[in-house]
């Protein structure tokens, strides 16, 4: 996506402390990049996905608001905003107040927003000051990549919320905790919707209602405009017979519960994860397009069953959306997270052959097709969200190798997939291969964010 001028970044040391300035150009006005960081979820959109961090609290208000992030050992990240330094639309101000990080670091950061002429208009350069006093080395090596990020998740988010604007819905969402709802609940309040996540366990919020998946509530879904259906079992696992059911078990039944209520609720859209795996593990060299037969196997079966599960909101008029998703790129979870280790110590490699082809997608891009699912009202049925680059497994490892800087040169034997997810599991998860296309979002002119592997690993890495 467009609308990122590449920043620079300087240090500036002065006595025991330091002052980091990262800077760059949106094409977005100083009111609607101000506005973007005011709403919920903002923090979420910003905080990058290498880092080990949990945000405990959102900050109410810009003004004088509190943010509390968890980090490991137990240790807290208190941020306050400060009247002082509070001017909108052209500057914020935090700083860190928790103990024992606050007398150590005195943290202060500082967000100001300049409006700027450009050719294509008006646009806000952002600037990021931080004074801290992190040791020696530390300062480039952690916030560089840090802002960059930042910055250009950004630029990114503000270009999707444009191409996809729409009045604000009310969206029910199911599986928000997990890898995508993490993703996409912040990107659907910052584009000004207002969520309802929908949980199995008592609700803690106003924003939550409680969800029975074998028998959910004639109401479950009063007021609501549209339905993000992400809840199912971790297909990753060692495929006997109790896990097989629960892959089953959690997706089918539960899918055509809420459909149905979904059908008597007058929504608008229902939107419901599907996979891949539709297609079967191993389709060698065809290109797979939405119009292409399903394939065989155990996921295969699954995932058909799982969409037609969807028919009863379908047959009662309610637009239904098919989000068949390849391998998501994300440090958070999926495929990528156990890989990450296992590269930096030098035992990264290709799976089986090498040869199978993956049909991949970054988190974020992923997250703009269930945005865009959402608002839409011509995309229906289902859709490959895949990247439009499909690579074979080997290409994958050597170009993980290269963004780590660690090689790629010891393949996996094939007793090591088999070992975790038996000999089904292995086929169907680890050494599947399905070269799928975007065909219908192709066709659609959507805008990708990351069409290519390796910058969306440089991105979500932090490389």
């Amino acid at each position: 996506m467009n609308g990122w001028v590449r920043p620079p970044a300087d240090v500036i040391i002065a006595e025991d402390q330091m002052t980091f300035i990262h800077s760059s150009v949106l094409r977005a006005s100083p009111e609607e990049v101000f506005d973007w960081h005011a709403r919920p979820g903002a923090i979420a959109r910003l905080t990058p996905p290498w880092q080990p961090v949990r945000i405990l609290q959102e900050a109410s208000s810009l003004a004088e608001g509190r943010a509390v992030l968890g980090l490991p050992g137990g240790l807290r990240w208190v941020a306050d905003h400060v009247p002082e330094g509070y001017a909108p639309p052209y500057a914020f101000e935090d700083r860190l107040t928790s103990a024992p990080l606050a007398p150590m670091l005195r943290w202060q950061h500082r967000h100001e927003l300049g409006a700027e002429v450009t050719p294509d208009g008006v646009a806000t350069r952002l600037t990021d000051v931080v004074t801290t006093r992190l040791p020696d080395g530390l300062e480039r090596r952690l916030l560089g990549p840090m802002f960059a990020y930042r910055h250009r998740q950004l630029a990114d988010d503000l270009t999707a919320l444009r191409t996809y604007r729409h009045d604000p819905l009310t969206v029910a969402v199911t599986g928000a905790s997990g890898t995508v709802g993490q993703s996409l609940v912040p990107l659907l309040t910052t584009a000004g919707h207002r969520v309802v996540r929908l949980v199995r366990r008592t609700t803690r919020t106003p924003d939550e209602r409680t969800w029975s998946p074998d028998a959910p509530a004639p109401d479950l879904l009063d007021g609501v405009d549209a339905v993000v259906h992400l809840a199912g079992a971790s297909i990753a696992g060692r495929f006997d017979d109790g896990h097989r059911r629960a892959v089953r078990d959690s997706r089918v039944g539960p899918t055509r519960r809420l459909a149905e209520v979904a059908a008597r609720s007058g929504i608008r859209a229902f939107v419901s994860a599907s996979a891949v795996g539709f297609y079967g593990p191993d389709r060698g060299d065809e290109v797979l397009t939405e119009a292409s037969e399903r394939g065989a196997g155990f996921l295969a079966d699954v995932v058909a069953d799982w969409e037609a599960a969807t028919r009863p909101a379908e047959s009662a008029g309610v637009r239904v959306v098919r989000i068949r998703t390849g391998i998501v790129q994300t440090p958070r979870g999926g495929a990528l997270r156990p890989q990450v280790p296992l590269y930096a110590v030098g035992l990264g490699g290709r799976l089986g052959s090498g040869e199978q082809w993956q049909a991949w997608i970054g988190i974020h891009d992923l997250a703009d097709i269930y945005l865009r699912a959402v608002v839409d009202p011509a995309l229906s049925g289902p859709v490959n969200a895949v990247a439009p680059e499909p690579v074979r497994q080997q290409e994958y490892a050597a170009v993980l190798g290269r963004v780590l800087h660690r090689p790629a040169l010891l393949p996996m034997p094939p007793f090591g997939p088999r070992l975790l997810l038996g000999e089904e599991g292995s086929r169907e998860v680890a050494l599947a291969g399905q070269r799928v296309l975007p065909t219908v979002l192709t066709d659609a002119g959507h805008d990708f964010r990351h069409p290519r592997l390796e910058p969306v690993l440089r991105h979500v890495l932090g490389r």
